[in-house]
């Protein structure tokens, strides 16, 4: 019997039906990076003979939904989606080239950060987005 692939069992195991647009979309995130929707669809198109942006969006829903991908919106740009998950790590973003970088828990535990107040909340995870310059802008800027 042929064993499943990785990404097949992902799906299977979040209660996704296994599809070619499921298929290619999670393996680009899984990829690596902080990918846009239109990066993501590019890539999946040289996977697959075509796909509509819309088609990528619900395929990045379905996944979001059932905890197999990640959407972040750092101001100012357009909503990006990565595979890492389920570890409520953080994001470093340039404010020069817009680079994202991962940016383990900062205190090593969930939810990372103690608001104080929980209003009636079970508070289960925090996002955190520290902005700042990358070496390469920062070094850009020096020079320039």
């Amino acid at each position: 019997m042929e064993r499943m692939s990785t990404a097949e069992d992902l799906l299977r195991s979040r209660g996704l039906r296994v599809t070619r647009p499921r298929l290619a979309v999670l393996e680009v995130l899984t990829g690596g990076g902080h990918l846009d929707v239109e990066q993501i669809a590019g890539r999946v198109r040289g996977r697959l003979d075509s796909i509509s942006t819309q088609a990528v969006y619900d395929v990045l829903g379905a996944l979001s939904r059932a905890g197999l991908a990640r959407r972040i919106e750092p101001a100012g740009s357009p909503a990006r989606f990565e595979a890492r998950v389920g570890d409520n790590h953080h994001h470093l973003v340039c404010r020069g080239c817009g680079e994202i970088t991962d940016i383990d828990c900062a205190v090593g535990e969930r939810p990372c950060l103690d608001p104080g107040v929980g209003h009636g909340y079970q508070i289960d995870e925090a996002e955190v987005t520290f902005w700042g310059l990358c070496p390469r802008c920062r070094q850009r800027r020096a020079g320039g």
